[in-house]
């Protein structure tokens, strides 16, 4: 090998070496300023590559509260993946009411934990995640609720409603924010499968529902 050669192939390995040095210090420096936590931070990350780039979504409406102003997050339920679609319009951690099979799951565990989402039960009777969703909400934090209960993999618009989201609002003090989410992906075989399905879905928000007026009549069936 001719000393031309070699020194070209160290200026090239050197060259390399700055660049990543480069890239881990802009990284390391993106984490630090980062308002969440390192694994949040990746998370969300991942997120918005895979919803904006693979799924091609839309935002549609603001979301507009103050960042220590709690509320109730309710949306439909078309895809694994909602709550990551809502994310989006969203610049504030949310915690969702998970199924407690996914929350011990050992591939959806690690991404579900570091946003502290709430196990609850299938029967949309879990009494302890209600009152830890109420806890979550009037101290300034984000809930998120699927009324539907489950993912609607019918022809209807809507699934029936379960009762409740009304309810964390009031106990909580805080406005219900609705949005729907159109044109997401759904594999019925699989979670993962939604990974390799192109889509272009829409993500819209409606504006804050005020139910100051209805405060203290929580157990009120009327309201």
């Amino acid at each position: 090998m001719s000393p031309a050669i070699h020194e070209t192939r160290i200026l090239a390995v050197l060259v390399l070496a700055l660049l990543a040095a480069a890239l881990v210090a802009a990284g390391v420096e993106f984490l630090r300023r980062s308002p969440y936590t390192v694994p949040q931070t990746l998370l969300l990350a991942w997120n918005r590559f895979v919803t904006r780039v693979l799924w091609r979504t839309e935002v549609r409406g603001s979301f507009d509260l103050p960042r220590d102003q709690g509320a109730v997050i309710i949306a439909n339920h078309s895809c694994p993946f909602d709550p990551g679609f809502i994310a989006l319009g969203v610049d504030r951690i949310m915690h969702w009411m998970v199924a407690k099979e996914y929350c011990k799951h050992p591939l959806t565990g690690p991404f579900l934990r570091p946003f502290a989402v709430i196990p609850t039960s299938r029967s949309g009777q879990d009494t302890a995640a209600t009152k830890m969703m109420i806890r979550y909400a009037e101290s300034g934090e984000l809930v998120g609720l699927f009324p539907e209960g489950r993912i609607n993999d019918t022809d209807r618009f809507l699934l029936p409603g379960r009762l409740g989201t009304a309810m964390v609002a009031l106990k909580a003090r805080v406005p219900i924010v609705p949005c729907y989410i159109e044109g997401a992906p759904y594999d019925k075989r699989s979670i993962l499968g939604c990974l390799l399905m192109p889509a272009k879905a829409r993500v819209t928000f409606g504006r804050p529902i005020d139910l100051s007026a209805y405060y203290g009549r929580e157990n009120d069936r009327e309201v």
